[in-house]
């Protein structure tokens, strides 16, 4: 068996100009298609719901019995991470990897998205569905696009006032950012529904409904149970877990990989392959990110269920080696690094060249 050029680190301003073979995804989704791993894998996602929902049941009966106690902080951040998992399930719904059905996983998605996490399940969709169609694609990309974090020297040199100091350090920054970033994706969640078009005004207000009703209670519940700074503590410490989970799990697939320039084409196979990344860690590393740590298969092979993505990985690679193309893995803490110092090196063309702190100590500044 050829053995596939794994990669353990990427070039952070690399970018792609053009593939140097033509795609050959037909006959790799063919070999994938014949293992049987496009087959949905319902024992699979019985046991996680189950043992989902056990969770979340056990969190409300802590909550319950500790009362006025600081250990509901404890709870909260329980809370957090059951609210990311059960966030990777409508995920995995959005993808059509649970149920055949495209309407089923529709609902279940729903229902997880809007009623118990409490994000918007229709702008997750039209977001990731832009992502999986090109990412790192500088343009076309909406994860790739400026925010607060931004991914281009273009983009850095657009910020201004706080935003470009921010932007300089936001390498250093991105991790104590992601506390934000759960109550960010509610603040979305309801802006993005607020101001859709007229055509799906109906869907759009039903799912409007729902997470707002969820919030209420939740933040009722909370508020009533626990005294006043006790449960601001409590969403606090809730929403700053779910929000470092989520931005934890998700930055290290693509940040400080290839970018492909405006208006550039690639094959499928090229593009899915050369900006993903994969996380080793086996099968505890498959729970604790939801198979996001096999980006480059979930990207091949978007509705691919979870655990089937492992012994996909070993066609993938041996695919990539065929062809010569890189295939990039590394570990947690190494993607966690990578993608700090591919911000880093983003934020210094934010930087006034002329702006060193020798220059200015040697000069008495």
């Amino acid at each position: 068996m050829t053995t596939a050029t794994v990669v353990d680190d990427r070039t952070p301003a690399g970018r792609i100009a053009a593939a140097p073979h033509t795609s050959s995804y037909s006959a790799l989704s063919r070999t994938v298609r014949e293992a049987g791993l496009l087959r949905r894998a319902y024992g699979y996602y019985l046991a996680v719901g189950v043992a989902l929902v056990l969770a979340l049941g056990g969190a409300v009966t802590g909550f319950v019995l500790l009362g006025d106690s600081w250990f509901q902080l404890l709870v909260a951040g329980a809370l957090g991470v059951i609210f990311t998992q059960l966030a990777f399930l409508a995920h995995e719904a959005a993808h059509r990897q649970i149920f055949a059905s495209g309407p089923a996983n529709d609902r279940a998605g729903r229902i997880l998205a809007n009623a118990v996490v409490g994000i918007s399940y229709s702008w997750w969709m039209t977001k990731h569905t832009r992502h999986h169609a090109n990412p790192n694609h500088v343009g076309k990309d909406p994860d790739v696009a400026n925010d607060v974090i931004v991914f281009t020297e273009d983009g850095a040199k657009e910020h201004r006032g706080l935003l470009a100091l921010l932007t300089r350090y936001q390498g250093w920054l991105f991790f104590p950012l992601l506390t934000l970033e759960g109550l960010n994706l509610h603040v979305t969640a309801f802006r993005s529904l607020l101001k859709g078009s007229r055509d799906d005004r109906a869907a759009r207000m039903r799912e409007l409904a729902t997470i707002a009703t969820r919030l209420s209670l939740y933040v009722g519940v909370v508020f009533w149970a626990l005294p006043l700074g006790m449960a601001f503590a409590f969403l606090g410490v809730q929403l700053a877990v779910f929000g470092v989970y989520m931005g934890a799990s998700f930055a290290p697939n693509h940040k400080g990989m290839a970018m492909i320039p405006e208006g550039s084409r690639l094959d499928f196979l090229s593009k899915q392959v050369l900006t993903s990344r994969n996380i080793r860690g086996g099968a505890w590393m498959n729970v604790l990110m939801g198979g996001l740590n096999h980006q480059i298969e979930h990207h091949l092979f978007p509705s691919m269920p979870r655990p089937h993505l492992a012994r996909a990985r070993l066609m993938v690679r041996e695919h990539c080696a065929a062809l010569g193309m890189p295939y990039t893995e590394t570990s947690l803490v190494r993607s966690y690094a990578i993608v700090v110092r591919y911000l880093n090196e983003v934020g210094l063309s934010a930087r006034d060249p002329f702006d060193c702190p020798m220059r200015k100590s040697l000069r008495g500044y």
